[in-house]
């Protein structure tokens, strides 16, 4: 009986006398063979993948090691469908090697991604332990970036408020249309015979008018608490296939798909990726902070230099990195500083203006001082207010600095973190070219390989599905850095 119960981990072994006879199947070089040790190596239970030991009753699992490796070849090779993996299993020689002729189905396959979806970063974070050891992290430069990724959720399944409003409108005008044909054929012709209940010559059996109705105000009935649920949750989209997608902007079409927002902060030295994280927000302007602590925690460095596209400029997140000892190299957005905002007339720009920190004052290009009016708030931020109406009326410069009564400079609370960041870039201004080099082929690669539609739906299962995309990224650059027998010898001894 306990041999039984134990049958399947015993395939396991047994399979490794299998193996040896078929070693030669496999070239010494393959990819294969680092992920078949790589998977032997890690401490599944410490992971917290499920399963990891047999239970004393039922039927033995699949161990998590032969369905991991399983996933890491096929990412590896563009094949992620757990259809697809099935057979792989069955008739792709380097597979049957790998898993020892195991041969899981496709629903086994599936559900361990989704069982263990918490688990896959950890994996990521196992093997770019072994890129450190290995000293393939430079640890000196990071360049971090953004892309969007499409979500299984295509656009008609996708609804702003307004849009559930004129489809509940539409049903709403459907049912009068249907309901007033009723009211005509009885008023003409007396009440409608009774449906034949023989199907007709086409074996569809005709849908009724009051079937049709039904459909209809079933129909009104879920959009109209899709908008009730959007209300009351102060959303505003709401995806039926993908919950938790959203709308993002595709630049190259010029439309917009429904997807997520992928963050990748990739090391210079060879391009890997150190740290990676996927949200629900379209705008990269909040990610800099938590993907910049993320990749100096990973690769456990006192301070670390950052550089990021414009789109990253913020001034709390310039703060946060300043304050975990991330210099950053962000360059700042187009402005309308040295535009009238009157007429759009040009006036002397905002950097015109210098600022005393001690005094708290700005001096102005007339010599006079502005000093602290007021403050507001404006989209979640303290916005200070300097001015001098009465060294405005009499300025001679009024007309070439103002189009109203005075000139007004305004300040962020921490503003003193961007003219850090300014100054930087104004010394390394070719750090943005080294930005693109880095980080922007990362996601042309990941696109190309297919890995730019999410097969699965929800947050946290895209997470999960994007660290094996960010994982098979690594695994490729890293065998093509390093020799196999170099690799295997770096691995640690089996859990």
């Amino acid at each position: 009986m306990i041999a039984w119960l134990e049958a399947r981990f015993r395939e396991r072994d047994l399979g490794d006398v299998r193996r040896r006879a078929e070693d030669n199947y496999v070239a010494a070089e393959a990819a294969v063979r680092f992920i078949d040790a790589y998977a032997e190596s890690l401490d599944f239970k410490a992971l917290g993948f499920e399963r990891c030991t047999a239970k004393g009753t039922g039927r033995p699992p699949y161990h998590p090691a032969d369905l991991l490796k399983l996933y890491l070849y096929g990412y590896l090779n563009r094949i992620r469908s757990s259809r697809r993996l099935e057979a792989e299993a069955a008739r792709n020689l380097e597979v049957i090697w790998m898993l020892r002729t195991l041969r899981p189905d496709f629903k086994t396959i599936a559900d361990f991604r989704r069982d263990n979806r918490k688990a896959f970063k950890g994996v990521l974070r196992e093997f770019n332990l072994l890129c450190r050891k290995l000293e393939l992290f430079g640890a000196e430069l990071v360049a971090i970036d953004g892309s969007k990724f499409k979500a299984s959720n295509g656009r008609r399944r996708h609804f702003n408020a307004e849009q559930l409003r004129e489809v509940i409108k539409h049903i709403d005008q459907r049912i009068d249309d249907y309901l007033r044909e009723l009211d005509t054929h009885d008023a003409e012709q007396g009440p409608p015979p009774p449906p034949s209940s023989s199907p007709p010559a086409g074996g569809r059996k005709p849908e009724t008018m009051a079937e049709k109705i039904a459909g209809l105000r079933a129909s009104r009935q879920e959009h109209a608490a899709l908008l009730a649920e959007m209300q009351k949750s102060a959303r505003t989209e709401v995806s039926l296939t993908d919950a938790d997608a959203r709308k993002m902007c595709d630049t190259q079409r010029g439309g917009f798909f429904i997807g997520y927002n992928v963050q990748v902060a990739v090391d210079a030295k060879h391009d890997l990726i150190v740290a990676e994280e996927v949200v629900q927000s379209a705008c990269d302007r909040g990610q800099l902070g938590a993907i910049a602590q993320a990749a100096k925690t990973e690769l456990k460095v006192p301070s670390l230099e950052v550089v990021a596209d414009k789109g990253y400029h913020s001034a709390d997140e310039l703060e946060a990195c300043e304050a975990a000892d991330i210099i950053t190299y962000v360059p700042a957005q187009g402005s309308t500083s040295g535009r009238s905002s009157r007429d759009g007339s040009r006036v002397f720009g905002k950097e015109r203006f210098t600022y005393d920190a001690v005094a708290d004052e700005y001096q102005c290009p007339g010599d006079k001082r502005l000093r602290l009016r007021g403050k507001c708030r404006s989209h979640g931020k303290t916005v200070l207010h300097y001015a001098n109406a009465a060294a405005c009326r009499s300025c001679p410069l009024k007309a070439r600095c103002t189009g109203g009564s005075y000139r007004k400079i305004h300040r962020l609370r921490n503003e003193a973190v961007l003219e850090r960041a300014a100054a930087r870039m104004a010394g390394k201004s070719a750090i943005s070219a080294r930005r693109r080099e880095v980080v922007e082929h990362v996601f042309g690669t990941l696109k190309q390989w297919g890995h730019g539609d999410f097969l699965t739906r929800g947050l946290e299962r895209v997470k999960a599905e994007f660290s094996l995309s960010a994982l098979a990224y690594n695994l490729r650059r890293v065998l093509n850095l390093k020799p196999m027998s170099e690799l295997l010898r770096a691995l640690p001894k089996a859990a």
